[in-house]
């Protein structure tokens, strides 16, 4: 399911990592392991044969039946101190002065660091995922609306666009304000170009003028040149689909022979297949 679709109320709250999550599973597996143990020495099989019956071996199944064991580890994802411990503040301070790590190394020894420079670049590549983590953490999660969404809204009402809602709507206009005037002049423009009057384009035009979007005033250009043909468009219930539906069939003929008939044959059979479609229809 699309996130944007999922209702607010089923959104999941855990955002555990894939490693997480693999540790989770190993978790709950592991105390199956336990509790089936527990099961089978609480049926009275001795530890030999329960170790034989899970493929473990004696200890660890010793391990399972003692009361006190958990099968969570208290070191899982902490960091045990290397030779570098020491020195991680100077690492940090250096990188970020934009000594290569071969310099930080050749200093840290004189302090006494006994480790090698690949320690060093290792440092700073978990350094780097860890700050960009806490930096996530911090800031508060964005919500991303597509782009496709807001394209819809220019010929679909808001309901009916499943994919953003009316709270991400009003958010989008807040942070972007030139989308409002944008959406009205869009549907100002439908309404007059259906509307049997060519007076509201004229109105329209007007309106358009008054933004500084080199994009709309290309467009109010181009209609300009063109506004007797538009007007006409606008009052008159013709239109050059006839023609345009022709010259696109000639076209697809055309392509379907080039290079291996000639101009005579082309001409034949598109007569013939107007006159097959005459007779048929």
């Amino acid at each position: 399911r699309k996130y944007l679709a999922i209702p607010e109320e089923e959104i999941p709250e855990d955002r555990a990592t894939s490693r997480e999550r693999q540790h989770r599973l190993a978790l709950q597996q592991k105390q199956q392991e336990v509790d089936e143990a527990r099961k089978l020495a609480r049926e009275g099989y001795p530890i030999g044969q329960i170790a034989a019956m899970m493929h473990h071996t004696c200890k660890t199944i010793q391990n399972y039946l003692n009361p006190s064991y958990r099968v969570t580890d208290g070191h899982y994802n902490a960091r045990i101190p290397g030779k570098l411990a020491p020195y991680e503040k100077d690492v940090i301070e250096l990188r970020s002065r934009g000594l290569t790590y071969p310099q930080i190394h050749k200093i840290l020894c004189e302090k006494g660091y006994t480790g090698s420079v690949a320690s060093l670049r290792m440092f700073m590549q978990k350094e780097r995922s860890r700050m960009r983590e806490q930096e996530e953490q911090d800031n508060p999660q964005s919500e991303f609306i597509q782009r496709k969404s807001l394209c819809q809204l220019i010929y679909k009402k808001l309901e009916n666009v499943a994919t953003i809602t009316a709270g991400q709507y009003k958010q989008a206009l807040e942070t972007y304000p030139l989308l409002s005037p944008l959406y009205s002049l869009v549907k100002e423009f439908h309404t007059a170009i259906f509307s049997k009057k060519p007076e509201k384009l004229d109105t329209w035009i007007e309106s358009a003028k008054k933004h500084d979007i080199p994009e709309l005033q290309s467009f109010v250009e181009g209609i300009l040149k063109d506004s007797t043909a538009i007007k006409n468009g606008i009052i008159f219930p013709y239109n050059n689909g006839l023609a345009e539906g022709s010259v696109n069939k000639i076209k697809v003929i055309k392509r379907i022979m080039y290079g291996r008939n000639s101009f005579d044959l082309l001409k034949a059979k598109v007569l013939f297949h107007e006159l097959f479609y005459v007779e048929f229809n």
